[in-house]
């Protein structure tokens, strides 16, 4: 048994060696280009969705109207758009380099199958270790739920505020 445990304690130090080594040795990948680690979308994944699934508040304190998403869009053009995009518009210069890629909340699936609570935590918590920052410093709970509202409805917006979103960003 003592056997047992002295390989037991070796094995996991010669681990913890060989992973300070990986990372110290520069192995490790950390540019924008580079690929993910192995399992490193899918552990972030169920620590990402555990905790949204936790935290994200089940009900609006606001209800979605037009001109709630009017209101949205606007904040999303000004707060959002430059990383996630317009609809038919290009990806931006900053898009293009961020890893991971920020997804294209208006292309496909989006974020309309989201209930708005799932986006308005990640909205205000931002999602670490992926360049999404967090807006609950720099934008009201009113307008987080606002452009959350928007997002969840993207599949439903009046004529109005889709050719709002439509209009190219200002450089």
């Amino acid at each position: 048994m003592r056997q047992f445990i002295f390989g037991f304690i070796a094995a996991l130090i010669l681990i913890a060696a060989g992973g300070l080594g990986y990372v110290a040795l520069g192995l490790a990948p950390v540019a924008t280009a580079s690929a993910p680690l192995p399992f490193e979308k899918l552990i972030t994944g169920i620590a990402l969705n555990a905790r949204v699934n936790k935290e994200a508040p089940k009900t609006s304190p606001i209800p979605a109207s037009d001109e709630v998403y009017a209101a949205g869009a606007q904040i999303y053009r000004n707060n959002c758009a430059v990383c996630h995009g317009l609809p038919g518009r290009d990806q931006t210069a900053i898009a293009k380099g961020e890893f991971p890629k920020p997804p294209d909340l208006f292309k496909g699936k989006g974020v309309a199958d989201d209930p708005a609570g799932v986006t308005y935590w990640k909205v205000a918590n931002g999602i670490r270790l992926t360049g999404m920052p967090g807006f609950s410093g720099s934008l009201s709970s009113e307008q987080m739920w606002q452009v959350s509202l928007l997002l969840s409805n993207a599949d439903k917006l009046p004529a109005t505020v889709q050719t709002a979103l439509q209009e190219p960003l200002r450089q």
